[in-house]
């Protein structure tokens, strides 16, 4: 099947009843024109509201569940009633109400129990994509489409890791094949979830951080797709977010690896595992606005020709640094290092950014706020003996910090760079309480304080000429 389009869309894309008809007349167009495969997020906010309720169950609120439990009902009932009429709204709201009730189903399990085990989580939140599916696809069917909603836990085969699954290509690639190519063929518009999958027994599993989009790329990738385009809220990548800089411009190519190192690195771009499957088959994707979808947006490619040099910078305000430092000579820095690190790894803490002392052999990590109370607990566990018998100092945890990272591809070729980006961070009088770059270069993370964190950022977009340079690609 040649020419393939595989098209996302993500939670603001299918917000309301209008987004919905906006996504529906997109994926028509492109449907006169090429097979398509179109993937769904849940609508903006549901996922919060789906585990805002599971959470309210395992404290026992009744009247918080049922107030949750109605507004998931009326949002979607209002959005049939706007979307459909006759017969097709009959039907969507009948389909609205069983996976309502699956969904209340599984809450009242998780209020009897008091908790919330993550195999049911996973099958709860899952709904969310359920239900926008099942709008999506009625609608198209009422415009004349042939449609069809498709769960994807009957197509994305996954481990077990509930909650942070991984795909397994393999068999996915063999159900995509089996199961989605023939609607294609015959002309139908599948309408599949995003975010979940199922592991080889049925159970069903969630994506995690970024899972919408990455359904999307294991999709695209398993059927060979020419090309896929994600439709957001925004015009494309950005040299900076426009909140914190005036003048900020769309980069209109990035490569595979920029892209990743912005997500990594606070970006709302596409989470670096959903550029994983893309990269390997060189899949290109397309980050496009769905608000205004005359515009290009910016395409994501192996490689771009463009000048060294910085293209974009980017930030995180909720991280925090923690800091270890042995005080014995006793004790191997390198070895401690490399426990601390296992550690973390199992907590599952994405490390952010770490650097090094040679000589006190002392190092920090940079990682999410929401992240820490974990990290700390594995890392004082894991390290019990050597806290205990002072040969290491008590961990140490700075929560008032802010990552910034310059991003761009063949950085090494642009001598004195690193001096102009740590001048103008100084010019500022905003403090730099740690550096880390990769021997790449691709990327240069630099930790700040956190009430100048937003000033740092201006001033390295300014001093790089990132908008203008950008404007003149």
């Amino acid at each position: 099947m040649k020419n393939l389009l595989v098209m996302k869309f993500g939670g603001t894309s299918m917000g309301s009843a209008d987004r919905i008809k906006t996504a529906a007349r997109l994926s028509r167009e492109q449907q006169e024109q090429r097979p398509v495969v179109v993937v769904v997020s849940a609508m903006a906010k549901i996922t919060d509201l789906l585990l805002d309720t599971l959470r309210k169950a395992e404290r026992g609120d009744g009247d918080g569940t049922e107030g949750n439990l109605k507004q998931l009902a009326d949002r979607h009932l209002v959005a049939c009633g706007e979307l459909l009429s006759g017969p097709a709204l009959d039907e969507a709201v009948e389909g609205v109400e069983a996976l309502v009730a699956e969904f209340s189903r599984i809450v009242n399990g998780v209020r009897m129990l008091g908790e919330g085990p993550p195999r049911a989580v996973d099958e709860a939140v899952a709904i969310g994509e359920q239900l926008s599916a099942l709008l999506m696809a009625s609608y198209l069917r009422h415009k004349g489409a042939r449609a069809r909603a498709v769960n994807a836990r009957e197509i994305i085969v996954t481990d077990a890791v509930f909650g942070n699954a991984t795909p397994l290509m393999g068999p996915t690639g063999e159900k995509a094949q089996r199961l989605l190519r023939p609607l294609v063929q015959d002309g139908i518009l599948p309408v599949v979830t995003g975010f979940n999958g199922a592991t080889m027994d049925g159970r069903c599993t969630t994506l995690g951080r970024g899972g919408s989009d990455f359904s999307a790329s294991i999709l695209a990738a398993s059927l060979e797709a020419e090309e896929l385009w994600i439709w957001t809220d925004v015009d494309g990548i950005m040299t900076a977010d426009p909140r914190l800089v005036p003048d900020p411009a769309v980069l209109h190519e990035v490569t595979y690896r920029e892209a990743a190192e912005l997500a990594y690195n606070g970006a709302k771009v596409l989470h670096p595992r959903t550029l994983a499957p893309l990269a390997e088959r060189q899949i290109p994707v397309w980050s496009k606005n769905s608000f205004a979808p005359e515009k290009p947006g910016t395409k994501i490619v192996p490689e771009v020709k463009t000048p060294p040099g910085p293209r974009a910078v980017t930030s995180m305000a909720h991280v925090a640094l923690i800091s270890m430092e042995p005080d014995s000579a006793e004790i191997s820095g390198t070895r401690l290092m490399g426990r601390a690190l296992d550690a973390l790894s199992s907590t599952s803490a994405e490390v952010l950014a770490i650097t090094s002392s040679s000589y006190r052999q002392s190092f920090c990590f940079l990682v999410r706020k929401d992240e820490l109370g974990r990290a700390v607990e594995a890392l004082e566990s894991s390290l019990s003996l050597e806290l205990a018998h002072g040969y290491l100092k008590p961990i140490d945890v700075d929560d008032n910090v802010g990552l910034l990272a310059v991003v761009g591809e063949g950085m090494r070729g642009s001598p004195g760079l690193a001096g102009r980006i740590f001048t103008a961070i100084s010019r500022e009088k905003v403090n730099i309480i740690a550096i880390a770059q990769g021997s790449s270069e691709l990327t240069i993370a630099i930790v700040v304080a956190r009430d100048g964190l937003d000033k740092a950022v201006r001033a390295v977009h300014a001093e790089c000429k990132m908008g203008e340079l950008a404007r003149r690609a």
